[in-house]
């Protein structure tokens, strides 16, 4: 006996694909058209660019013999009356099923060329990708464009558009399709020219006096040439004598990544848990957790004589490459998540055993090693971009904050307007809410809040 399931033929279908100037009102009229053929709606899709519209309704055939051409003289005398086009096509059934290798395929570029676009497609098409939809992330500070490919190998898509990437000078990313990616509920950052601009222990060695030699073993570190804990011993030596107030100066004149606040702010409203792990130090990174309300730090100490001068040495264990993989896993742990759902973003080779324990390793601005090994790269000196990555819009995000901003200055302006405080008590009052970013370039700024010598893993209170 044949037990093999046998799929019903597929039902006739009209799709119905409507063009021209978009205004409210076009998607109600054209239902109101189709209403009286009482057909079944079985997809919908629409896109506005520039102020046009396509707009895409696929509906059952009407069973009636003369149902289908009925339909096709409505729907143009309903387009006539409305000043829009329209296309009528009649076939048979639905989109076919989208190809196993599902992929989302993130584009930056500042600005984004077309020649960038056509050698992405092409090499999709060459892994016999199909791209099935294209959707705009943001417009600025960066150009970003995710594209749902189906039928490509990811590991093959990922290979080829790495190489369109360098060539092309965009940033573009990979990552697999479904739940996986939702999922990502831990995002976890180096510090050091990835939260902060700069390198902590060359603003201590300008002061004292070391900077030059001090910045070459860095750059050596974080080019993977020396091992990251004996050089940061060796660095950190040559700050012996240094007075510690100069922890203090350095703290307050740290400057957050354009688009640190937007990142740490957006995923926290989104759930996520946000921590740090750093090669750099306490007295910068407790400062940081408290400002940005983080839930994990994990930093070096610096060792600090009885006579308020640097020793030149290290308290405890070193925050290296090992250990910062294993804060990350630490982490995880600690919030219930798996490691699989988490996020890692760096830019040193210190940062390269993290980037590869994470479900997605982010290299930021980071050096050539770093790049070639992880997940993705991105080269855009805005650390909000990652967001993007995620399938978060820059829309998104600015309705979120003044959605927020409009919460906090409500009290301020209604006391303003009951006259209950004066003019500069209203201002300021005002004045403390969240700041609205312009595309984040302008959000660098002093860090503040207390130091502390703690290097253990800290959630936040």
């Amino acid at each position: 006996m044949n037990t093999a399931l046998v799929l019903p033929p597929p039902a006739a279908t009209v799709l119905v694909t409507v063009y021209g100037a978009d205004r409210p009102g076009v998607t109600a009229s054209l239902f109101a058209a189709l209403e009286p053929f009482d057909v079944p709606v079985v997809d919908v899709e629409q896109v506005v660019v520039r102020g046009r519209l396509v707009l895409a309704v696929l509906v059952g055939a009407p069973t009636e013999s003369d149902g289908p051409t009925a339909l096709r003289l409505a729907l143009h005398r309903w387009a006539a009356k409305e000043k829009l086009d329209v296309e009528v096509v009649t076939g048979l059934g639905d989109n076919r099923k989208r190809r196993d290798g599902r992929t989302h395929v993130t584009v930056l570029g500042a600005p984004l060329k077309a020649a960038a676009m056509e050698a992405l497609a092409h090499e999709i098409a060459e892994c016999h990708g199909n791209i099935d939809r294209i959707v705009r992330l943001a417009k600025y500070p960066v150009t970003a464009i995710e594209l749902d490919v189906s039928g490509a190998e990811p590991d093959l898509l990922r290979e080829r558009l790495a190489r369109v990437a360098t060539e092309q000078h965009a940033d573009i990313a990979v990552q697999p399709a479904g739940l996986s990616r939702r999922a990502k509920r831990l995002v976890v950052m180096d510090v050091d020219s990835t939260l902060i601009e700069g390198e902590v222990i060359e603003e201590l060695a300008a002061r004292a006096g070391c900077l030059d030699a001090v910045a070459g073993i860095t750059q050596r570190a974080m080019r993977g040439e020396l091992d990251f804990a004996g050089s940061l011993r060796e660095r950190v030596a040559l700050l012996e004598g240094l007075d510690a107030g100069a922890l203090e100066d350095v703290r307050a004149s740290v400057r957050l990544m354009p688009g640190a606040r937007t990142l740490v702010r957006t995923l926290k409203r989104l759930g996520y848990l946000v921590g740090i792990v750093s090669g750099g130090f306490t007295h910068v990174t407790d400062s940081l957790r408290d400002e940005l309300g983080l839930d994990f730090a994990l930093a070096n100490t610096l060792e600090i004589g009885a006579d308020g001068r640097l020793t030149g040495r290290v308290v405890g264990a070193i925050v290296d490459r090992a250990g910062k993989a294993a804060a990350l896993r630490e982490f995880a742990e600690s919030a219930g998540i798996p490691v699989t759902d988490t996020v890692a973003i760096g830019d040193g080779a210190n940062d390269l055993d993290m980037l590869a324990a994470a479900g997605l390793g982010v290299a930021f601005n980071a050096k050539p090693v770093v790049r070639e090994q992880a997940d993705t790269a991105v080269n855009v000196p805005f650390l909000d971009t990652i967001l993007y990555l995620l399938g978060i819009t820059r829309e998104e995000v600015e309705v979120a904050d003044a959605s927020e901003e409009a919460i906090e200055t409500a009290p301020a302006e209604a006391a303003a307007r009951s006259g209950s405080g004066s003019g500069s008590g209203a201002a300021s009052a005002s004045a403390s809410g969240p700041t609205l970013e312009s595309g984040s370039a302008s959000e660098s700024g002093s860090t503040s809040g207390p130091a502390s010598a703690s290097a253990r893993v800290q959630p936040a209170a």
